[in-house]
């Protein structure tokens, strides 16, 4: 493994297997097998435990990161993953148009990385499911967007994850009352100060 690999996981692993914690309790609540994961860096977490994973992103570290294919093929089978992991990497900016396929990803993977919904919600299935967190703001740029319905919450709790499926109006209640619309989201750049805030929100495409 290249030294530059396993330095960069290590800082991506800071709180070690937390991702990996976190994507088992969603995979283990969807049937999903191809993933998109846009604005991922070097979160390799995915590929622990789905299918097949598309990585994008802009920056040239994760570039060569994913390059380096047998380090990052050891860095998923030390942490339970396939020795021979289905990994695609795309060196890009998920605003921008890529040659990626229309309604064909099971799960789209929004972390701490902008507006992902707004801009790839379209390569995910009807049906599919979008995670998302509420840093940036884009947990409240899905929940006005018609093509989604929030189908599920993950909650995180002294590191360990769960998915909630009841009840879930109380997790878009603003702390105080204010207009949510593309435009003062993309003003602010800032997620939407919840009464009750989960880690994470489960959206299904709908249409």
């Amino acid at each position: 493994m290249n030294p530059a690999t396993a330095k960069l996981w290590a800082k991506q692993d800071q709180h070690e297997g937390d991702r990996r914690r976190l994507f088992t309790a969603v995979a283990t609540a969807l049937k999903a097998k191809t993933v998109l994961y846009p604005g991922s860096f070097v979160d390799i977490a995915p590929s622990f435990v789905f299918e097949s994973v598309t990585y994008l992103d802009l920056d040239k570290r994760a570039a060569r990161f994913f390059a380096d294919t047998e380090g990052v093929a050891e860095i998923v089978a030390g942490n339970g993953g396939p020795a021979r992991p289905d990994i695609s990497f795309v060196h890009g900016d998920y605003a921008l148009e890529h040659d990626l396929p229309e309604e064909h990803f099971d799960l789209l993977v929004s972390l701490y990385a902008g507006f992902v919904s707004e801009h790839c919600t379209h390569h995910t299935k009807i049906g599919g499911t979008l995670l998302v967190n509420p840093s940036h703001g884009d947990a409240a740029m899905a929940s006005i967007d018609p093509r989604l319905s929030l189908t599920g919450v993950v909650l995180s709790r002294s590191g360990s994850y769960r998915i909630e499926r009841e009840q879930l109006e109380r997790f878009l209640i603003p702390k105080k009352e204010q207009e949510i619309t593309v435009e003062t989201l993309h003003a602010s750049g800032r997620g939407i100060a919840y009464t009750t805030s989960p880690f994470a929100y489960l959206f299904t495409r709908v249409s």
